[in-house]
């Protein structure tokens, strides 16, 4: 990327932020699905300051251990730690490591960079929890040392234990409460569920707002759907919604691009026209206010269908936006972000789509 990155440094000029790096990510044979995600939770400030913070406290000389979360922090630290403000990076330790954790990973097939992103966050809470747990049975660790990951009050009413709330659970997580309310008592039953992302239907000519007010609107179980109700002691018909009960500081909202069809007993790409806003207000919520978002990542995928074709990254950085293409980074005006919102009619050439978004929250940052 040379003559790419000495363009990028010319084209920023005075403006290139102080302290950060804009580096390219080596493909190695289809691993675009995985450099995407990368840059974009790169570019998840919090996220990547808590990820150094976590190696740069936790790495001990001679470790043998080496596992997804060790991999990506040493990752970021090289990035972060260059001396030049751009280049490429080659994340073979990384990709091998994922390659090794996860058979779906090893070939080198189109993988679809949802999947990636929902595989590598569980596996670093895993790790994380794994790490907590084997802390909290080790007698010679300060009491200080033991929460140092999460829950200050492990146990809680009796036995019953708190789940460990690690920082990506921090970033990441959200609460939804779904509600069901039996028409016949009118008895309201609600379930809390987590979610590290949201995965929304989507529509032609929609937003994602109304995806949003899809997502939590109501539904009606009747017939062979009948819900069975505690209070009643029977199956009855009711009405279900969805509710964010608790939104996250990082939203992270997955469209639902592909789609099987029966008759044809495959998935097919649907390249609908899905606005998404640099700024979102999210009403759909159980909090009195509305909560705002400000877009800083889009995983976009290009091509025309789901076992072939492309993913590149947009991100939002120091108010510029960027496009991150393997090992090509190049500046983008804003207003470019709007051409990735899918196609308005299903014959077109173009086959850029927004995939997966990164909202991250104004009141989190200070600036609502």
């Amino acid at each position: 990327m040379g003559a790419a990155g000495s363009r990028l440094e010319k084209a920023l000029g005075d403006q290139f932020p102080e302290g950060e790096r804009y580096f390219g990510l080596e493909n190695y044979g289809n691993t675009c699905y995985c450099n995407s995600v990368l840059q974009a939770l790169y570019f998840c400030v919090p996220f990547r300051e808590q990820l150094l913070d976590y190696y740069a406290n936790n790495k001990k000389p001679g470790d043998a251990e080496e596992n997804i979360l060790t991999c990506l922090a040493d990752l970021f630290t090289q990035i972060n730690s260059q001396k030049k403000k751009t280049g490429v990076i080659a994340p073979r330790r990384f990709v091998q490591r994922v390659k090794k954790q996860n058979e779906i990973f090893r070939g080198y097939m189109h993988q679809d960079a949802h999947e990636f992103l929902n595989f590598l966050l569980n596996e670093l809470v895993d790790i994380l929890e794994k790490e907590s747990n084997a802390v909290k049975s080790s007698p010679e660790t300060s009491p200080s040392e033991k929460i140092a990951n999460g829950s200050k009050n492990p146990e809680a009413n009796g036995l019953k234990k708190e789940p460990l709330v690690t920082w990506v659970h921090k970033n990441f997580q959200g609460i939804l409460t779904n509600e069901t309310r039996c028409l016949r008592c009118e008895t309201v039953t609600a379930r809390d569920e987590t979610f590290l992302d949201l995965s929304l239907d989507i529509e032609q000519n929609s937003s994602i707002t109304s995806c949003l007010k899809n997502f939590s609107s109501t539904e009606t179980l009747h017939a062979e759907d009948k819900f069975f109700c505690d209070k009643c002691c029977s199956l009855q018909e009711a009405q279900k919604r969805m509710k964010i009960k608790k939104p996250p500081q990082v939203l992270v909202i997955h469209l639902k691009r592909f789609k099987y069809i029966e008759h044809l007993s495959r998935y097919k790409k649907l390249s609908y026209r899905v606005v998404f806003p640099l700024e979102l207000k999210l009403s759909n919520t159980m909090e009195d206010t509305d909560s705002e978002y400000s877009l800083f990542a889009v995983v976009v995928h290009v091509g025309t269908g789901p076992n072939h074709g492309h993913y590149v990254s947009l991100v939002k950085s120091h108010d510029h936006w960027l496009c991150f293409d393997d090992d090509n980074v190049e500046m983008i005006d804003e207003s470019a972000v709007q051409t990735f919102f899918g196609s308005a009619n299903e014959y077109t050439n173009n086959t850029d789509h927004g995939y997966i978004l990164f909202y991250e929250s104004l009141a989190a940052n200070g600036k609502s």
